[in-house]
């Protein structure tokens, strides 16, 4: 973005206009003793052309990385052309469109964007995103319990495969306002909900059933078996899904007879790159029947006086967003950059440019697994499909071993010891299209040499 200073002349001229000596005039209500002063060790100015090498040569010292990390924020490629466009001006700055007369290319894409996730889970309604993926968990868990007017418990089952940190902040921001979950174990063996512990649960009128697909650990749950049960038992059902995932996988709208009945999920994969952990943004759809209960934005189509197309929010007023206790919910402002990002790539990759997407990081992960697996002490940890996320269990602990594979450039998965430490050394690895059989061959070869030693014949 282009930046133009203001010359001495104009600060000039603009102090007279207020009646302010200089620029340190306009902040003297602050008291000396609060003010920071000149900061410490800053370093001479220095002009465009120098500023540009330094921030080459940091760059470089922080040279590239290898990474095979998942557990909810993935590297995918991304078109040049997404933030080329998403970056131009009037997306780059535009505010929040409560003023839709002008506001109607904002509204536009946010529209296109609703009209997109929807179609991509199969469900019928769409907001103007969350702010991630697991604060959207925590609103559709405040939502079912507005939407399931059955029950009165306000608990809802959540299995152990779901993400812990979304687990941790639907915990965080729900329980205060009365609601509860009842935690579901996963067969250990298989790496996926334990199926017999829903029937303590049969009677017990919980709200709704959470179900991750493909789940924490990358493996595929029984969804359609799951979604048939808790609705046979009056709950909703809350959908947890990976949108690269549905290139591949049945859309939550469509699981056992019903359906879904809310779906979210975190929108990093369409378009975000990774960047120090965010920004990202949440998405959420639902059944048209349940609309008025979902929180966020929603954009609508509409004809105006003139037999125009336009478009506008609806179903909400703005005030609707600052009643505190009475609102549907506090979210206020849409992730609406990212969700931008988020339009653009759908639009260029289509239906079938997701699905080679995901088919691609389906391929690459196998072929990851088969690498890794034929080193000695590494083996996989659960048997059965799984999307491009998978567990390995290691015969010595993980963290040592990642330490060591970042001083070679390489990120070699997630240590899931906090998390799971009934797994014992456990790793948890991810591959996508970005990575080719080149960079797989780099990371069984630099693991095999630090598990060689331990495995040596004497």
């Amino acid at each position: 973005m282009a930046f133009i200073p203001h010359t001495p002349a104009e600060v000039r001229e603009m102090l007279d206009v207020i009646g302010a000596a200089d620029v340190e005039a306009l902040f003297d209500e602050i008291p000396p003793d609060l003010r920071a002063g000149a900061p410490a060790g800053m370093p001479e100015a220095l002009n465009e052309m120098q500023i540009g090498r330094l921030m080459r040569e940091r760059a470089a010292a922080d040279g590239t990385t290898l990474g095979f990390i998942g557990a909810g924020a993935y590297e995918h490629h991304i078109p040049a052309a997404v933030w080329a466009v998403a970056t131009r001006g009037e997306f780059y700055t535009s505010y929040t469109p409560y003023q839709a007369e002008a506001s109607q290319g904002t509204l536009q894409l946010l529209y296109e964007y609703q009209t997109m996730i929807a179609s991509l889970t199969g469900m019928e309604v769409a907001n103007a995103s969350l702010y991630d993926g697991a604060s959207a968990l925590a609103e559709a868990c405040l939502m079912a319990v507005r939407a399931n007017r059955k029950s009165s418990s306000r608990r809802l089952l959540m299995p152990a495969t779901v993400n812990p940190r979304y687990r941790r902040t639907a915990h965080a921001i729900t329980t205060r306002q009365g609601l509860s979950f009842e935690a579901l174990p996963y067969d250990a063996h298989g790496g996926i909900l334990a199926t017999d512990a829903l029937d303590a649960h049969a009677g017990a009128d919980p709200t709704a059933l959470v179900i991750q697909q493909p789940n924490f650990f990358g493996r595929l749950e029984e969804v359609d078996t799951l979604t048939d049960w808790a609705h046979a038992h009056g709950m909703l059902v809350i959908a947890v899904v990976n949108p690269t995932s549905l290139g591949l996988l049945a859309p939550p709208g469509v699981w056992g007879e019903r359906g879904a009945d809310i779906v979210v999920g975190e929108g990093q994969p369409l378009g975000v790159p990774l960047s120090a952990g965010g920004p990202y943004f949440g998405f959420m759809t639902t059944r048209r029947e349940f609309v008025r209960s979902m929180p966020g934005r929603i954009v609508g189509r509409t004809l105006d006086a003139g037999g125009h197309e336009g478009y506008t929010l609806t179903l909400q007023a703005r005030e609707q967003h600052i009643r505190r206790a009475k609102a549907t919910s506090n979210i206020c402002t849409n992730q609406g950059l990212l969700v931008t990002a988020a339009t653009i790539y759908l639009s260029l990759m289509g239906a079938e440019g997701l699905a080679r997407t995901a088919a691609a990081s389906h391929a690459r992960t196998g072929e990851l697994l088969n690498a890794l697996t034929r080193l000695p002490g590494v083996r996989a940890a659960f048997p059965g499909p799984f999307f491009h996320e998978a567990v390995l269990r290691l015969d010595r602990p993980v963290a040592p071993l990642l330490e060591a594979l970042v001083r070679e450039g390489i990120l070699g998965g997630f240590d899931l010891a906090d998390d799971y430490p009934e797994l014992g050394p456990a790793l948890l690895v991810c591959a996508t299209e970005t990575k080719t059989s080149a960079d797989i061959g780099r990371y069984q070869t630099a693991l095999g040499r630090l598990v060689r030693d331990r495995h040596a014949k004497p």
